[in-house]
């Protein structure tokens, strides 16, 4: 009786914190918009940045890598998780090419919520927005990348070979070429505010679903 009655106090706290949550999170968008100087647009846009964030950080939050992985399959995995971050890195808006002498140095743009504020810096020869959407969105589909590794490996090869052999996960590597191609990139320009938003995130949503519950793996 008492086991019954604690899984269905459970539920509801869960549900308790996800609606303060959620408060919290539109409470600190209008205090954005007040207290900055970002001018609202579409609400699809703080939806998107908030949505990145978010699922982003419960997938992180709700995966756990295998237990007792050895040493050299860990360090392989996680070499390849960073590198699966630096593509999405490049290919989806955080670093590009420099600006040579129209060079801007650093600065703060007072992008829509979740997307801003983002620290810019626009050297000679690169460019970084560091996007918090972006910055937590790409962290979660590297770990994700990293426990599909360990999962997938009797050994270091075979781990490999496991993820690239998996479509849920080379999808997003070739996801990410293709938004970056058709305008998911470059987020700071005047196409931000267009289509790329809706496209990226979702390829963004599918993606982390895809390596969340790895179909080619479990």
């Amino acid at each position: 009786m008492a086991t019954a009655s604690l899984g269905r106090r459970l539920p509801t706290r869960r549900l308790g914190w996800g609606v303060l949550l959620l408060n919290v999170q539109l409470v600190s968008i209008v205090a954005y918009y007040v207290l900055t100087t970002a001018e609202p647009t579409e609400p699809r846009y703080a939806l998107y940045g908030l949505l990145w964030v978010n699922l982003g950080a419960a997938a992180i939050y709700a995966t756990d890598p295998p237990p007792r992985p050895d040493f050299a399959t860990r360090r392989r995995a996680a070499a390849l998780a960073a590198a699966y971050f630096g593509l999405l890195a490049v290919f989806g808006g955080l670093v590009s090419t420099g600006l040579g002498d129209a060079a801007t140095g650093v600065r703060i743009a007072w992008l829509p919520p979740g997307w801003g504020p983002a620290f810019v810096y626009g050297g000679e020869y690169v460019v970084v927005a560091v996007m918090p959407a972006f910055l937590v969105g790409y962290a979660a589909l590297a770990y994700l990348v990293y426990v599909t590794v360990l999962e997938a490996a009797g050994s270091a090869i075979a781990g490999v070979l496991g993820l690239f052999s998996c479509v849920s996960c080379t999808w997003p590597i070739l996801a990410g070429i293709a938004t970056s191609a058709f305008g998911g990139a470059g987020f700071l320009g005047a196409a931000a505010l267009n289509a790329s938003y809706d496209l990226s995130t979702a390829v963004f949503v599918l993606t982390l679903g895809l390596l969340y519950w790895r179909p080619g793996i479990r």
